[in-house]
């Protein structure tokens, strides 16, 4: 079993939670992980530190601000939930743990657009990005997501359009139809497994990051984050990076062709039976490909 280790790193005058599994002390990279949202938790992402266990490198889970495990600060609005912030924040958390020299960085969704922002900034420590399941510009996701919508059986079309006029999105006949897309495009195993399962569950008690950075649902996108794009900036990046994302996913490949694009020498993974979450979707092939990526440049 790997070694696992949970603690707190002061930040802002509240507290970020994180947990390694593995040894830092490893010759391996750490690879920090992010999860998405704005405004999930470390659980849906669980996962990925069967990659500590693959190859012997310390894997660190980290529960952003606001989120989880770490201070939650239901009381603030959308002008203090910002990019700026949770970059601060993620270099906060490499220096509080000494990694800020040498160590790779995956984010998933929400957590690779994070990632991404880092990584155009060309930290010297950066040594490999993974980037799993993220749009580029939040205008194309939108787009993609409305249109995987208009795929959906029209009486859940209705349902969605019906109580979004009439702005109760919280009624239990919205996100019953709103589950028919999450189950197509978000994560197609069903029961969604454990761990995603208590992701959603705790985002249910606190939305505060989502709804003011993203808004009430994948499709409906009216938060801080609605015109943020990084297309421009793509060509910063200077480190070995991997794209991953899935056949059904909601980050289509139209979402995803500006890293594929722009960002020099990306490599790209499509992984054929997943949707947004390739890493419960096919866990041990998801798994693999990351940690053979990270090998090559340890």
């Amino acid at each position: 079993m790997t070694e696992a280790k949970e603690g707190h790193v002061a930040f802002r005058g509240s507290r970020t939670w994180y947990r390694i599994a593995g040894n830092l002390d490893s010759p391996r990279l750490p690879l920090v992980v992010a999860h998405g949202g704005p405004g999930c938790t470390y659980d849906y992402v669980d996962t990925f530190k069967d990659i500590a266990a693959l190859d012997g490198r310390a894997v660190i889970h980290y529960d952003q601000l606001g989120n989880g495990n770490s201070t939650r600060l239901p009381e603030k609005g959308p002008d203090f939930w910002t990019v700026d912030l949770f970059l601060d924040e993620l270099d906060t958390l490499l220096r509080s743990l000494g990694i800020e020299q040498r160590y790779a960085f995956l984010g998933q969704s929400w957590g690779g657009m994070l990632g991404a922002e880092h990584a155009v900034r060309r930290p010297e420590g950066l040594k490999a990005l993974v980037i799993a399941n993220s749009p580029a510009n939040m205008r194309t996701w939108v787009s993609e997501a409305n249109r995987l919508r208009r795929e959906l059986p029209a009486d859940v079309q209705d349902t969605l359009t019906r109580h979004e006029a009439a702005g109760t999105i919280t009624d239990p006949e919205y996100v019953a139809a709103s589950r028919v897309f999450y189950d197509r495009h978000v994560c197609r195993v069903v029961p969604w497994p454990p761990e995603v399962a208590r992701t959603f569950a705790i985002m249910d008690e606190d939305n505060t990051v989502y709804r003011n950075m993203n808004g009430p649902t994948e499709f409906h996108v009216i938060g801080t984050m609605k015109d943020w794009t990084i297309e421009d900036r793509l060509p910063d990046i200077a480190v070995p990076t991997l794209l991953i994302s899935g056949r059904h996913d909601e980050a289509t490949p139209e979402v995803v062709r500006p890293y594929v694009e722009r960002v020099p020498g990306i490599r790209w993974v499509l992984f054929e039976h997943s949707s947004h979450m390739p890493h419960v979707e096919e866990r041990e092939l998801c798994m693999r490909t990351v940690s053979d990526f990270l090998k090559t440049q340890d």
